[in-house]
């Protein structure tokens, strides 16, 4: 990092999945994270259901050791958390890897934006015979189907312990996790899904180029100089995954790069499936693109923009995940069927 005023410069590096892991540091609670990740994989195995690994949110990375300031990336999450629910409802076990505070399976129904928590509830307020007032709270009358709906399901998955959650926050955290959590998964061979929804960011900032304290306004511009974040899904097809069905995202703003851009990933690394969408129109469309004999096949699911209203409850409107989710479990099923184990 240089910036005007006699920051200190450092050449760029290029960080290897190896050089990384030995270089940057984990997160402070990682090994608790994997003994619950442990536990909760050696239960779904003693009741042999598959597990999908669901990454979902984007990843920050920090400018300072003290963190004032931060680059993001753009998720809400929306895609893992819906998609969640769907594997849930196809019987899989559910590992929810997500950014702190983005939306979560279920309680995404009911977001800050989208039908807020509290414009559900209504107080009612009465007088008893001694003349002393309480109060008490409803659901708004309207409102209780859907809300009955939502959480039924909520206490099943959590009656059943099928659905475990962990939180990241920066590059750092989510690659350490995402290792961590996919040797623990591995032990379910096959039977195991990686679902790679994160927006992971692509450059960060090694530890010994970041400033301690909060970088210095007032000095003029600033120039920062970034290393790439590693490769890791080779890493994860040939090594931590131990033969899962892995599925990444490619996401473009320019429709005509993602075919492409899909192959040379699928070349590259050897995992079974990239699903390609667009920016502006990833709610109604997206493009499965895999390996075939021929090369590669494309197979495109598309939903009518008019049966996802943005002003609609969430769970009585259409959503894309579902299509997505039914062909990656048919997918998984045929892969599955095809093993020689």
């Amino acid at each position: 990092m240089s910036a005007e005023g006699g920051t200190p410069a450092f050449e760029s590096s290029t960080f290897s999945a190896e050089s990384f892991f030995a270089t940057q540091p984990p997160p402070p609670d990682l090994e608790k994270s994997v003994v619950s990740v442990r536990e909760f994989v050696a239960r779904q195995i003693r009741e042999r259901r598959r597990v999908v690994l669901i990454t979902s949110g984007g990843t920050t990375v920090p400018l300072e050791l003290n963190v004032v300031r931060f680059l993001d990336n753009f998720s809400a999450g929306t895609r893992g958390a819906t998609s969640a629910e769907y594997f849930l409802d196809a019987g899989y076990a559910v590992i929810f890897m997500h950014r702190q505070f983005s939306l979560q399976p279920y309680s995404r129904h009911y977001s800050h934006s989208t039908n807020p928590f509290l414009d559900l509830l209504e107080i009612h307020s009465e007088s008893s015979s001694s003349g002393a007032r309480s109060s008490h709270i409803t659901v708004t009358p309207s409102k209780e189907a859907d809300l009955v709906e939502v959480l039924s399901r909520y206490k099943q998955v959590h009656a059943k312990g099928i659905l475990h959650t962990l939180t990241f926050v920066t590059v750092n955290d989510y690659l350490w996790l995402l290792r961590s959590v996919s040797h623990e998964l591995s032990r379910m061979g096959r039977r195991s899904m990686y679902y790679l929804a994160a927006a992971v960011s692509d450059f960060f900032l090694p530890r010994q180029k970041m400033s301690e304290h909060k970088i210095q306004s007032g000095k003029g511009s600033l120039h920062i100089e970034m290393d790439q974040v590693p490769k890791v899904l080779r890493s994860m097809v040939s090594e931590w995954s131990s033969g899962g069905f892995v599925v990444s995202f490619k996401l473009e703003t320019d429709s005509a790069l993602i075919i492409p851009k899909a192959r040379a990933a699928l070349e590259r690394y050897g995992h079974q499936v990239v699903i390609g969408n667009e920016l502006h129109n990833r709610k109604y469309q997206v493009v499965f693109v895999t390996p075939s004999e021929a090369g590669f096949s494309e197979t495109w699911l598309r939903i009518n923009p008019e049966t996802h209203p943005i002003t609609a409850s969430l769970h009585h409107v259409k959503e894309i995940e579902e299509d997505i989710v039914a062909e990656l479990v048919r997918r998984h099923d045929d892969w599955l069927g095809s093993s020689t184990e």
